[in-house]
């Protein structure tokens, strides 16, 4: 041990001697180790925003969307038969599917919301009690509505926390009533924020949460909907009918309270997502008579996707970061090989009084680790900085993890060692005679 420490010692005391010469040889060592962090920092916040997001949709979720149908569609299959995405479809699904646990329905209407003074626009979505649980959401305060809410057509909301900020700012909002079009509504709970990037919202198509208000969705199709009907008739005579006057016959037009936006289906735990989607899709495919006026998207199929994609960024990612621990570790070998040419009359000295070729192996193997150990410790130093810059400058998530920093150390000084080897060989087989005379 202590001749492992007199060689240790020795080849730090030969590194300092020469502090530019050292120093140079390690900036390639630095910048590869810095590279490495920061880039798989930069794919370590992308699978973790990407998470994120998918978490969000729920992973044992089936979201069922409406879907325009082009012209040639229709000419194909007769659309006038398919009655569109409606509850119907929800409860043929829950009847049908044995895997499904709860399916929870979304209308949607972009309305103005009013609190004092204050005005904004807000997304107003039309669901059930089921909602939360669908969405893994969960409320900062108060609670959500519930099915007696839905079954009287109650006037009372949850709002987002973006809602929150921008109407009652530090106000506490439960209890109070806001004006969304031309209703009021009692503010009964508020959603926790979720964070939803621009990326995330671009890949998954999710818009802002936090500013949407939840209603019951009975309350939306028989008030909030009926409203904005009768501002768009001449007159009204009951239960959603409209007559035309001075024309010979009579032009009915009905409400329709059953049509929604979107389904989600929530799987039961330990259920194969991909045969519910199939179950699903055969009995949409049948209630709408073939026309695909609706989409289905599973969550988890986008996480596998966008976690494939995120192996290949990684893998060339990191690639790239080990070209450059690679340029440093040929920068090391040609500075040991220019060192030891310079010190061919010392090595022949140490020959001579009787150091070994294996004590001059080591010593020229300890010079090349110490400069992979302290080229990697101040490459990690260099790729925190760098993962701060990324993140301030480039607007990129990143996150690095003891796996990145021990993976950039470790192969640091593997590097040391093998690029090392070579020139200590070198040294080692100098001939002590031929040595002492070198001039």
């Amino acid at each position: 041990m202590m001749k492992e420490y007199e060689n240790f010692k020795l080849g730090l005391v030969e590194l300092t001697s020469n502090k530019m010469r050292t120093g140079l040889t390690m900036l390639g060592i630095i910048f590869g180790v810095a590279s490495v962090i920061a880039m798989l920092s930069i794919g370590e916040g992308a699978r973790q925003e990407t998470l994120e997001q998918i978490e969000i949709l729920g992973t044992n979720n089936i979201i069922i969307n409406k879907k325009a149908v082009s012209a040639e569609a229709k000419k194909k299959t007769d659309a006038s038969f398919s009655p569109g995405l409606t509850l119907k479809d929800a409860a043929s699904i829950e009847e049908i599917n044995p895997f499904i646990e709860h399916v929870t329905p979304q209308k949607e209407m972009e309305l103005t919301v009013i609190y004092k003074s204050k005005i904004v626009d807000g997304r107003i979505i039309g669901t059930t009690e089921t909602y939360p649980d669908a969405y893994n959401s969960r409320l900062k305060s108060g609670n959500f509505f519930t099915a007696h809410h839905n079954e009287t057509y109650a006037n009372v909301c949850v709002i987002g926390s973006g809602i929150k900020r921008e109407l009652f700012s530090f106000e506490a909002a439960v209890g109070k009533e806001i004006k969304i079009g031309d209703l009021w509504f009692r503010v009964v709970g508020v959603m926790n924020p979720k964070n939803i990037s621009s990326e995330g919202a671009e890949s998954f198509g999710l818009s802002d949460f936090n500013l949407d208000i939840y209603i019951p969705y009975s309350t939306m199709v028989n008030k909030l909907e009926q409203l904005d009907e009768d501002e768009n008739q001449s007159s009204i005579v009951g239960g959603g009918f409209m007559m035309v006057f001075g024309s010979s016959t009579a032009q009915v037009n009905t409400i329709d309270r059953t049509s929604v936006d979107k389904l989600t289906a929530k799987i039961k735990n330990d259920v194969s997502i991909t045969s519910a989607a199939e179950l699903i899709e055969r009995t949409l495919n049948r209630k709408h008579f073939g026309m695909k006026d609706y989409e289905i998207i599973i969550p988890e199929e986008l996480l596998e996707q966008k976690q494939q994609t995120q192996k290949i960024f990684n893998v060339v990612m990191g690639a790239i970061a080990g070209i450059s621990l690679l340029v440093g570790g040929i920068g090391i070998m040609n500075i040991m090989l220019s060192n030891i040419l310079e010190r061919t009359r010392e090595i022949g000295i140490r020959r001579a009084v009787g150091a070994t070729r294996q004590n001059v192996l080591r010593q020229f193997m300890y010079e090349a680790v110490v400069i992979s150990i302290v080229g990697g410790l101040l490459g990690i130093f260099l790729g925190f900085i760098l993962t701060s810059l990324i993140t301030s400058y480039a607007d990129w998530r990143t996150s690095i993890t003891t796996f990145s920093v021990l993976l950039a150390f470790i192969v640091s000084v593997c590097v040391g060692l093998i690029f090392g080897i070579y020139p200590a060989k070198k040294a080692a087989e100098k001939d002590p005679i031929e040595s002492l005379r070198y001039e």
